[in-house]
């Protein structure tokens, strides 16, 4: 099953940059689909696979921050490609 999580992890420190530049890059090296903008980060792909990714690189981004949210949704579908169409 293909699924799309967009994350968006919000340290609550100062000089909190290095922790989200960490765990893009981590999500990044996973050879997924990874896409960005400017308030969350998109990850593609089968369900099994994401997952797993995603409890490790958010239990390192946890462990490298003294406290911090992280923001998921998950829709069952890859929608990487989606384009609007208004």
């Amino acid at each position: 099953m293909k699924i799309s999580v967009e994350l968006t992890l919000t340290p609550i420190q100062d000089n909190y940059e290095p922790a989200i530049i960490h765990f893009i890059k981590k999500l990044r090296d996973s050879g997924l689909t990874v896409l960005e903008n400017p308030l969350s980060t998109q990850v593609y792909g089968d369900y099994d696979t994401v997952m797993a990714l995603l409890t490790s690189e958010i239990k390192e981004a946890f462990e490298l921050i003294e406290r911090g949210l992280l923001f998921m949704k998950i829709v069952k579908s890859d929608r990487h490609d989606y384009e609007p169409h208004f």
